[in-house]
C-alpha cells in the first residue's frame, strides 16, 4: 500500500488517520474483538512508521527543464 502522496503532506491528516486507526484497533479491543483489534493496530503501526519516519514530504511533481 503506497501512502507517500501528496494528499499527506499536511502533518494533520497524517496525525488523524493513525490516531483513527488505533483508536479503532483499541475500541475493537475493548469490545472483545481480538481479530480486528490486531488489524487495525498493524494498520495504525504501518501508517504512523509511513508519516513519520520514511515519508518525504516534497511534492512529487517533476520540475519543468529549461528548453534551450
Amino acid at each position: 500500500m503506497n501512502v507517500q502522496t501528496p494528499w499527506f503532506i499536511p502533518l494533520w491528516r497524517r496525525i488523524v488517520l493513525v490516531c483513527v486507526c488505533l483508536g479503532w484497533g483499541l475500541a475493537e479491543f475493548l469490545m472483545g474483538n481480538p481479530g480486528w483489534s490486531l488489524l487495525f493496530a498493524a494498520l495504525g503501526l504501518y501508517c504512523a512508521y509511513q508519516f513519520f519516519v520514511v515519508f518525504d514530504p516534497k511534492d512529487p511533481v517533476p520540475e519543468d527543464k529549461d528548453d534551450t
